[in-house]
């Protein structure tokens, strides 16, 4: 998000994040959070987690909270811009 303190990371493979993705994301598929945690713990600001339902954003959002990083499940990535902007 630009002019922004939040981050969204969409953790879909990087096929589905190439066929449409919120403006600005990141994408760090779901089987590789683990491996990118000390990049993903450098991220200033709010972290907004998403996917094409939800469900994997809220598996990450479980592995990262579970290693200290605060996070928040976006949901689906065309609503997590919305999200964004809401907290």
């Amino acid at each position: 998000m630009k002019n922004s303190n939040k981050t969204i990371i969409d953790v879909r493979s990087e096929g589905e994040f190439v066929m449409g993705h919120a403006e600005g994301a990141l994408n760090i598929p779901l089987n590789e959070i683990d491996g990118r945690l000390d990049e993903i713990s450098e991220i200033e600001g709010e972290i907004i987690l998403c996917c094409a339902s939800g469900n994997r954003s809220g598996m990450a959002q479980q592995i990262l909270e579970s290693k200290g990083i605060n996070c928040h499940n976006g949901g689906s990535w065309f609503a997590a811009e919305n999200y964004a902007l809401a907290l």
